[in-house]
């Protein structure tokens, strides 16, 4: 039974009256959009989406349910990103409770109330999001029956709390998970990898590893000195890095990068970037708020991609070094797969480093 009893309330004053169909509880957080038309479980399970309200465009949400909650491969989660939600809110045009799939096995209302996750319908997303577009991403609350949400607060950075190591493969992959991807596991692991799955803030300098990788995560990256600090200090070193989404910010600050947050994000399965010095155009997936200001480069460094939308920042490289990074999610999960080729790239640099 859908109740409307909600109301959305933004950073400016604007009120938006609303159905609710997930948790019966107020919320509170940073509001963002994304523009995708499918995998609304994938991006619900992101952790780059810690502390966020997430508005999607797309008017229909909910059709096809949600896939096996508890089916893992490699003792990992097969369906989803992580192993729970990470939004604060979910905001849709339209909830369709007519949901039906092979696969699915609960509905989105359903998975929304286990996860104690806020879901409203109702509200015109696209007017929404325009107004999104013009101001730039502002906080907000979610009130239902009239009940006050605690503070906006962005939380304790998304990471496990000690290390996990996944797959007995050829190539040592030293993890840093500021709130990891699953999909990026399982790109590795395909890959004949075995992943060394660290804390954000572990002192990583006496492991042992082919090659290093920092993942995706929520917030604003100068936040993550300890992070910073520890990637300074093995640029010094000749193993292969790579770096995801916030990763790539990480890696760029490390590097003497600046970083500045964008307008309203790109959060979307339809991202256009180039490469540079090339014609060669391809379509990402992306969920990130912040970019690597590129008009200082220090020595060494090259921008690896670029935006086509907007000309930011969508990677670096250090040819020398074989460090290298991309903002966008080669991964896709959800979202185009154009770009998984980067992880073959990375195994690449580990071989001709480690004649393996």
């Amino acid at each position: 039974m859908i109740n409307k009893n909600a109301k959305l309330i933004l950073e400016d004053g604007s009120i938006y009256e609303a159905y609710s169909f997930g948790d019966e509880k107020s919320s509170a957080g940073e509001i963002v959009f994304n523009t995708s038309m499918t995998g609304y479980n994938e991006s619900l399970t992101d952790p780059s989406y810690k502390g966020q309200i997430l508005v999607f465009t797309y008017p229909l949400i909910g059709n096809y349910g949600i896939p096996p909650i508890n089916s893992y491969k490699n003792n990992i989660k097969k369906f989803y990103e992580s192993d729970k939600i990470h939004v604060s809110g979910l905001i849709t045009s339209y909830y369709s409770d007519y949901e039906f799939h092979w696969n699915m096995e609960k509905t989105l209302s359903e998975f929304l109330k286990i996860n104690q996750i806020v879901g409203i319908s109702g509200i015109d997303t696209r007017s929404l999001t325009k107004k999104l577009r013009k101001k730039g991403t502002m906080l907000c609350k979610i009130i239902i029956s009239d009940e006050i949400p605690d503070n906006y607060y962005l939380g304790e950075k998304v990471s496990l709390k000690k290390k996990k190591i996944y797959g007995n493969g050829k190539y040592k992959i030293l993890l840093i998970d500021c709130g990891v991807k699953n999909n990026i596991i399982r790109c590795f692991l395909e890959r004949n990898c075995t992943v060394i799955r660290v804390p954000w803030n572990y002192d990583f300098l006496n492991e042992d590893y082919d090659g290093l990788f920092i993942s995706n995560g929520p917030g604003n990256p100068k936040e993550y000195k300890t992070t910073i600090t520890n990637i300074r200090k093995v640029l010094k070193f000749n193993k292969p890095i790579f770096g995801i989404c916030l990763g790539n910010q990480l890696l760029g600050l490390a590097a003497g990068f600046e970083t500045h947050k964008l307008k309203y994000g790109h959060r979307s399965n339809n991202q256009p970037v180039i490469l540079s010095g090339t014609n060669r155009c391809f379509i990402t997936s992306q969920n990130h708020g912040y970019v690597i200001d590129s008009k200082k480069i220090p020595n060494g460094w090259k921008i690896f991609f670029k935006n086509l939308n907007d000309n930011t920042c969508e990677g670096l490289i250090n040819y020398e070094k074989f460090f290298f990074s991309v903002q966008f999610h080669p991964e896709a999960s959800s979202g185009p797969i154009d770009t998984q080729f980067i992880f073959d790239v990375f195994l690449n640099f580990i071989k001709l480093k480690t004649n393996k």
